[in-house]
């Protein structure tokens, strides 16, 4: 079975201070959308070291498909600290696997095989991933495929050039309300007000001109914008959906934005609506809010 649907970019762990837990987009993106019946892979790179065999046995025990290939760098891991009062604090390692994931055979053909990708921006930050990157989007079929730029922008591990040129091959941007107003300062597509006091959401009077230029410049086919609690936005040149954010006990949020782009890709791809894929993608993030970890099994009445 071919027809990727592929999670391309850092696979890392979190080393916290009670212990190390798998991170990195791509596999979350990929798992949850083979949970809708489609062939969902995580294309990366591991170290040849104790953390890279770790990282293969938690996704084969996931049951999450990969293709990891390995590299003369350590495995990525982020650093995660707290200060006195309990705030994490980050420092994402520079020169591990994931900045060096190599353009081999094998990625060429999942990309000749693809009906999706998912990309961010922190995998870009070093010239070897990042071509890698360009080469995976530019190989891809042109005509049916989505390609999905997750911006997910990283303490300052991204540049003007990298946002414009993934920009410029993705057809689908989905991207946080903190990061649209960081995106249109720095491409001088003018401010947004942001959050509306009266009621509490993101309203399509902030943003609505500066997301449409964004699919205009670019050529976009839709831009997803999330705003956490105030709900969220799924917008084209034509129209504009919007999902309030259902009020869950929350277990921890780790994975949830990718559960969302992987079953809203998911479900564009099954033929469904847009409105119908947004709705379905707002409730299955809130699913996994409920529960502990990145990828918990979605019940069969979201996935059918």
């Amino acid at each position: 079975m071919k027809d990727y649907i592929v999670g391309l970019g850092e696979i890392l762990f979190d080393c916290l201070p009670d212990g190390k837990k798998l991170g990195g987009a791509p596999a979350n993106f990929a798992y949850h959308a083979s949970q809708f019946g489609l062939n969902g892979i995580a294309v990366s790179a591991i170290g040849n070291d104790a953390d890279g065999e770790k990282i293969k046995k938690i996704l084969k025990e996931q049951g999450a498909n990969s293709h990891l290939e390995t590299v003369d760098f350590p495995t990525g891991t982020v650093q995660v600290t707290l200060s006195g009062n309990g705030i994490p604090q980050y420092d994402i390692c520079l020169g591990v696997a994931y900045d060096n994931i190599p353009w081999t055979p094998a990625i060429e053909e999942i990309a000749k095989n693809a009906r999706a990708v998912c990309f961010g921006s922190l995998a870009q930050r070093t010239a070897v991933t990042r071509s890698t990157v360009q080469k995976f989007l530019d190989t891809m079929p042109q005509l049916g495929t989505l390609k999905v730029f997750d911006i997910n922008l990283r303490q300052n591990w991204y540049s003007k050039e990298v946002i414009e040129e993934s920009l410029r091959r993705c057809n689908v941007l989905k991207i946080n309300d903190e990061e649209i107003i960081m995106v249109c300062k720095l491409l001088d597509l003018g401010d947004i007000e942001g959050v509306d006091p009266q009621n509490e959401l993101l309203q399509p009077v902030s943003f609505e001109d500066q997301v449409r230029d964004l699919i205009r410049i670019y050529d976009l086919q839709m831009v997803v914008l999330t705003c956490g609690a105030f709900g969220s936005y799924v917008v084209t040149l034509d129209d504009l959906s919007f999902q309030a954010t259902p009020k869950v006990k929350v277990a921890d949020t780790v994975g949830a934005g990718d559960s969302f782009t992987g079953s809203f890709v998911a479900c564009v791809l099954n033929g469904k609506p847009i409105a119908v894929a947004h709705e379905t993608a707002v409730k299955v993030s809130a699913f996994v809010c409920s529960q502990n970890g990145a990828m918990p099994q979605i019940p069969e009445e979201l996935t059918k």
